[in-house]
């Protein structure tokens, strides 16, 4: 493989669903950004071979969300693009797949990354309602019409939630939610660490912000229905966290015997955030200056029900693959999709009884929690399914940046029973 450059990486504000992103359509959260490093690095729009993105929600109106943020953005028509779907994962396997086409020689320049907006994600008709439309459309006279008519139910108008169905594996027949209390009950992670671990994310993305160390990776957004309000900052982290705070919401998955509530679980939330990636070739002839070096990726599988240690098995699997060790990883960023799903991940990387029910027959180490997440997480930060992928990697190069650090690893657990990381190389030491 060849090297791998990851020149730089921007993301949106994030806001809690429903908030300030929510006129924004999907490809609107991706394309801005691409222009941006477009303009940034005097980029020919006709050189760009690929414009790869995440996505999970699939607006029925742009149905190839990567394609339309390719043109939206002013790339050449020639210029492809795509969309690709691992869940959680899906930024990160847009990165992925750049990494390979780059890595292989097959491609020089290209933009990687993903987008979602969750509350535009729809309400949709249940089976009832949908087959009295068709048979409504059917009906040729007016008698026919009226037939149809009193046979309407007020159950009809249930809806079916879109994104709650999104969010419960059929596989298992559990949410995302319950899937966390599984590994709270199994690892025996109470209800106070989860919350103070909660807390804390909370704190440090409310320090970051308050300090600008997101100003280098956020780039503003035009929102408002009438585009008239400019958004700079994320939106919806608890600045004013407590864990005794936390501690008075009610478990929210499991009512009666359940330790995860809406406090120590990411919200859901809109936001995108894209790479440009380059050859070595590309660098020198565009005269570009990566920020980072991908150094490679892996994705693994697991139970659907134990979803949530999906970041041991694919950082088991990266760091085999790269022959490093934990303790090689300067800076890590786990997504906070559940207190209880980061903490099982910490414990099981740290016991090798643990590990070994899962094949890993060793100790991989201890992730320095002053280490991990350094400004906040999923749970401050908010987990947009098609971008937190890219996300993380584009908080964690930056950060490495500032920090002049070497080696980061971003991971995260994926719906289905998967788990996705990364490792990158600063190169602004």
């Amino acid at each position: 493989m060849k090297p791998v450059y990851l020149v730089d990486g921007k993301r949106t504000p994030h806001a809690k669903s429903g908030g300030e992103l929510k006129e924004i359509a999907a490809p609107y959260l991706g394309h801005y950004l691409i222009r941006h490093l477009v303009d940034k690095f005097a980029l020919p729009s006709d050189q760009v071979d690929e414009v790869i993105i995440g996505n999970t929600g699939a607006p029925a109106k742009y149905p190839n969300v990567g394609r339309v943020i390719a043109l939206e953005a002013g790339l050449h028509k020639k210029t492809s693009g795509y969309t690709v779907h691992r869940n959680c994962a899906s930024g990160m396997e847009a990165l992925a797949q750049a990494y390979m086409k780059i890595g292989s020689g097959r491609n020089d320049l290209i933009f990687a990354g993903g987008v979602e907006n969750m509350t535009q994600m729809p309400l949709m008709f249940n089976k009832h309602m949908t087959e009295f439309f068709m048979d409504l459309m059917k009906a040729k006279s007016p008698v026919e019409k009226m037939r149809i008519f009193s046979q309407f139910r007020p159950h009809f108008l249930a809806p079916v939630i879109a994104i709650e169905q999104g969010l419960t594996d059929p596989f298992c027949g559990r949410n995302m939610g319950q899937t966390a209390e599984t590994l709270a009950r199994e690892f025996g992670i109470s209800r106070l660490e989860q919350d103070e671990f909660a807390n804390a994310s909370h704190h440090k993305t409310a320090a970051a912000t308050k300090e600008g160390k997101f100003r280098d990776e956020i780039l503003p957004i035009t929102a408002g229905e009438k585009l008239d309000k400019m958004v700079a900052d994320d939106i919806g982290f608890r600045a004013n966290s407590t864990v005794e705070g936390l501690g008075k919401l009610k478990p929210y998955f499991e009512k009666e015997t359940g330790t995860v509530t809406v406090g120590n679980a990411c919200p859901i939330t809109d936001g995108g955030s894209m790479w440009l990636l380059a050859s070595e070739e590309a660098v020198k002839k565009y005269n570009l200056d990566p920020i980072a070096r991908m150094v490679d990726y892996h994705f693994h599988g697991l139970e659907p029900e134990r979803m949530g240690l999906g970041p041991v098995m694919a950082t088991h699997g990266l760091l085999k693959r790269t022959n490093m060790k934990l303790s090689d990883i300067d800076l890590f960023e786990i997504n906070e999709a559940f207190a209880a799903q980061v903490l099982g991940c910490i414990k099981v990387m740290k016991d090798k009884t643990l590990s070994s029910k899962w094949g890993i027959n060793e100790t991989m180490g201890e992730v320095p929690l002053e280490n991990l997440n350094v400004n906040g997480g999923g749970i401050a930060l908010g987990h947009p399914v098609g971008s937190t992928g890219s996300r993380l990697v584009v908080t964690l190069a930056h950060e490495l940046k500032r920090r002049h650090k070497k080696y980061g690893l971003a991971t995260l657990c994926i719906g289905g029973g998967q788990g996705g990381a990364v490792i990158i190389e600063n190169l602004k030491m």
